[in-house]
């Protein structure tokens, strides 16, 4: 049963946020031997203050890979995107990932060891099956270790766990690094539909330990996609695309990136604030469709991109907080994930928050 509840919303969600700037990426950017795109997640290094990127390619164009750049955030705006290095993820015995066999999509920094933490979606498609997975990385790209997943976010024949694309697509740090959450974009195949222009539906959001032991999960209420699409039969989606803890030290608050796009109509990125406080844990609820009372997270919009002058609202995929300015404003970096595609930018988004509101 879909439950919804609302943390309080201030008279305008975006009220306490301005646009700092943005920047574009040049489409096929050639560095270091690879082309730049596909950039699904963004973090800062605390100890450097400069940032990771972590691109979707499942090792289609180049071996799946992270970039590293510098970028300048002032009160004034947002500087040109630097690239400093990139490296290819490895695999346990030292080799790169085989093209198909691995699915990049968000990246953190470990605020404890500096090694480079990232998510995968896996596959899901007739005759394979790969599993979604959470892996530690040097910052050269070795492996170093994998969290063990919950059971229901493991993919297997049967009609059940992650639907195919639509699963580790937001990944954070929370309180002070002890923990790991993540992220599905869209419910899981037990969990009921994914959302529709006339109504929303129910993700989860995952708890772990630094070692991977789960503590909870939480129902997420996802809102409905905000139009419909031309023509009526073409696809439309919305899902949650990135995370981001709210507060570093604090377990129970996330900003959470909606990214929806409609055919002919185009993308819409909606930032919410949401807490995990007064929420039920459903690490043992095998369905939220079909389970009663259970109370989802609540959440209060933050920011819509459609709000601000951007050039373009694109394909948004990953969100990290930035340096803090002299204002007292924080700083929130996003970056879009071009596809490869030439109809589609990579785009760096600078907002400065006054947080919390």
């Amino acid at each position: 049963m879909v439950a919804t509840g609302l943390l309080a919303a201030p008279a305008s969600a975006t009220s306490n946020v301005r646009l700092l700037g943005e920047r574009t990426v040049p489409h096929a950017l050639a560095f270091q031997g690879t082309t730049v795109g596909g950039l699904s997640g963004i973090d800062r290094d605390p100890w450097t203050g400069d940032y990771v990127f972590i691109s979707d390619d499942r090792s289609a164009v180049d071996p799946a890979r992270f970039y590293t750049a510098r970028i300048p955030v002032t009160k004034d705006g947002l500087g040109e995107v630097t690239f400093t290095g990139t490296h290819p993820f490895l695999r346990a015995d030292g080799t790169t990932y085989p093209n198909g066999s691995v699915d990049p999509e968000d990246i953190r920094v470990d605020p404890w060891t500096g090694h480079l933490t990232w998510s995968q979606e896996g596959e899901r498609k007739p005759g394979t099956f790969i599993d979604p997975s959470i892996r530690d990385a040097t910052k050269s790209g070795g492996f170093v270790d994998e969290l063990p997943l919950p059971a229901n976010e493991h993919i297997s024949a049967d009609e059940r766990g992650p639907r195919q694309n639509l699963v580790l697509e937001g990944l954070t740090y929370a309180a002070a690094g002890t923990l790991v959450v993540s992220s599905v974009e869209s419910p899981l195949i037990q969990d009921g539909p994914v959302p529709t222009p006339t109504a929303g539906a129910l993700s989860r959001v995952t708890v772990q330990t630094r070692t991977g032991r789960v503590l909870a999960q939480y129902a997420y209420p996802q809102e409905p996609i905000f139009a419909t699409p031309n023509p009526p039969t073409a696809s439309a989606n919305n899902g949650v695309s990135a995370m981001v803890a709210a507060d570093p030290l604090d377990p129970t608050r996330f900003l959470m990136v909606e990214r929806a796009f409609v055919t002919g109509v185009g993308n819409k990125i909606r930032i919410y604030e949401a807490s995990t406080v007064g929420a039920t844990n459903v690490a043992k609820t095998d369905s939220v469709a079909t389970a009663t009372n259970v109370k989802p997270m609540r959440k209060r919009p933050i920011a819509d991109l459609a709000d601000f002058k951007l050039s373009t609202v694109d394909n948004i995929e990953g969100v990290t907080w930035g340096p803090r300015l002299p204002t007292g404003e924080r700083t929130l970096l996003l970056v879009s994930d071009d596809n490869f595609a030439t109809n589609q930018v990579t785009q760096i988004v600078a907002l400065a928050v006054r947080y919390p509101g």
